[in-house]
C-alpha cells in the first residue's frame, strides 16, 4: 500500500456508483435483467479504474500513461456498436420496431456514459489527492447531480400539445380529426379499428418542432413506446393493424393512430408526453442565417 491506494479506492467506487446510478431498466426493457446488467457494471467498472489511475500517473509525471485514455475510447466506442448491432437484431422481432433512429440514440448514450463514470473517477480521485476525503465526497455528490442532468433529456411534452380525438372512416379512407392515416376496404377490419384505436393530434409549439416530429425515426420513438406500455392490438401478418403516424402537411401536425390493449386517454397522453426527443430527430430551421432578418447572404 502507498498513498495512492485509498484514493485510487475511492475513485473506482465513485465511479463504479455513477455507472449503477445511470444504469437503469425502465418499460423499454433494457439493459435486460440479468445479464445485460452484469456486463454494463463491469464495463463501468472498467471506465472507473481508468478515470481513477489517471490521476497518479499525471502526479507521477507519468504522462505516457495516460495515452491508455485513448485505447478505452475506441473500446467504449465498440460498447455502441455492440448496442447498436443487438438492438437492430431484436427489432426485427418487435411488433411495432423502434427504428434505427432511436436505436442510435439508446447507443450513443451507453457509450456516453461510460465517458461521464471516466470523468466522475478523475474528478473524484483528484479531489482526494489534493484536499481530503470528505471534500472529495461533497464533489462526488455534485457529480452525481451533474450526471442526472445530462441523463435525463428533452420529453414530447415541451415541444407538443396532446390532444385526443375519436377515429373516424370516410369511405375506406381512416382519419384522426382532418388527417388521413390509411386506406381500409374491409368492412371487418373497420369494426375492429373503431373498436380498439385511438387518436391524437400533436400540435407544435413553435416552428422548429415542426421539423422534429416530423422525424421518421421520431414518429416511430412514439409508436414503439405507447405499444411497449399500453400493449398493441396486432399480430404478425396483419398488416392493416398497425399503428400508424401520419402529417398534416399545411400545418405540421402529426396524427398519432394507436391500436393499444389498454385504453386509458389519460394514461396514453402521459406516454406520449414522456417519450424522448431523439438527438438525430432535432432541427433548428429557425437558427439558420438564411431564416433570420439580416443574416450573411454571402
Amino acid at each position: 500500500m502507498n498513498e495512492y491506494t485509498y484514493p485510487i479506492l475511492f475513485g473506482v467506487v465513485v465511479g463504479t456508483i455513477a455507472r449503477l446510478v445511470m444504469l437503469r431498466t425502465d418499460y423499454r426493457q433494457y439493459p435486460t435483467y440479468l445479464h445485460g446488467k452484469v456486463i454494463h457494471i463491469s464495463l463501468g467498472f472498467i471506465a472507473a479504474s481508468l478515470g481513477t489511475v489517471a490521476v497518479p500517473a499525471i502526479m507521477e509525471k507519468e504522462f505516457t500513461a495516460v495515452t491508455f485514455l485513448t485505447i478505452a475510447a475506441s473500446q467504449f466506442r465498440e460498447v455502441r456498436n455492440m448496442e447498436r448491432n443487438t438492438l437492430t437484431e431484436l427489432d426485427a422481432y418487435e411488433l411495432v420496431p423502434r427504428g434505427n433512429t432511436y436505436i442510435e440514440g439508446i447507443a450513443v448514450a451507453f457509450e456516453g456514459r461510460n465517458y461521464l463514470v471516466i470523468f466522475t473517477a478523475f474528478i473524484a480521485t483528484l479531489s482526494y489527492l489534493v484536499w481530503n476525503v470528505w471534500i472529495a465526497i461533497v464533489i462526488s455528490l455534485i457529480c452525481y447531480l451533474m450526471i442526472r442532468k445530462f441523463m435525463s433529456g428533452a420529453t414530447l411534452k415541451e415541444l407538443v400539445n396532446i390532444d385526443h380525438h375519436e377515429i373516424h372512416f370516410e369511405g375506406a379512407g381512416l382519419y384522426v380529426d382532418n388527417i388521413y392515416i390509411m386506406n381500409i376496404g374491409l368492412p371487418k377490419r373497420q369494426e375492429e379499428i373503431l373498436k380498439y384505436g385511438m387518436g391524437f393530434i400533436l400540435t407544435p409549439k413553435n416552428f422548429n418542432v415542426r421539423s422534429t416530429i416530423a422525424n421518421l425515426g421520431q414518429r416511430q420513438a412514439i409508436l414503439h413506446d405507447v405499444s411497449v406500455s399500453l400493449g398493441v392490438f396486432r399480430d404478425s401478418g396483419t398488416p392493416a393493424l398497425v399503428p400508424l403516424i401520419k402529417r398534416d402537411l399545411d400545418d405540421g401536425r402529426i396524427g398519432v393512430f394507436l391500436l393499444p390493449q389498454d385504453k386509458d386517454v389519460d394514461k396514453a397522453k402521459r406516454i406520449i408526453g414522456a417519450v424522448p426527443v431523439l438527438e438525430n430527430a432535432i432541427r433548428m430551421p429557425s437558427e439558420s442565417k438564411a431564416n433570420k432578418k439580416g443574416g450573411d447572404n454571402g
